[in-house]
């Protein structure tokens, strides 16, 4: 559980980090990021352990918001579930096809940029 949810803030902060103010983004990127503890952060910007946890809880809760909102990073996941669903078909049903192949490539290679 813990895993998955590390995974979402940090997929999370991907799309919406821009948004984030400038210690937001220096607490999260340290903790999720850098895996810092609350007690090292706390100690890098001379705040208390418990100033640097609701911080960063209050900036998770910013960013399940803006997802609520706007839906980045859900249809980002939709995107790329059909971009595999489709790369698979064309691997199994035209796999000598070099300029599907290419199309479908470069597809993919759009959604990760």
């Amino acid at each position: 559980m813990e895993i998955e949810k590390n995974y979402r803030i940090n997929s999370l902060f991907e799309f919406y980090q821009p948004l984030l103010t400038k210690k937001q983004n220096d607490y999260l990127e340290l903790y999720y990021g850098d895996d810092y503890s609350l007690g090292e952060i706390a100690e890098n910007f001379n705040v208390s352990r418990q100033a640097v946890y609701d911080n960063i809880k209050r900036t998770e809760s910013i960013l399940e918001d803006y997802e609520k909102k706007l839906h980045l990073y859900a249809e980002f996941q939709a995107r790329n579930q059909q971009a595999d669903e489709i790369q698979q078909y064309v691997r199994a049903h035209y796999p000598d096809d070099g300029r599907l192949n290419e199309l479908v490539s470069h597809l993919e290679s759009l959604e990760e940029e």
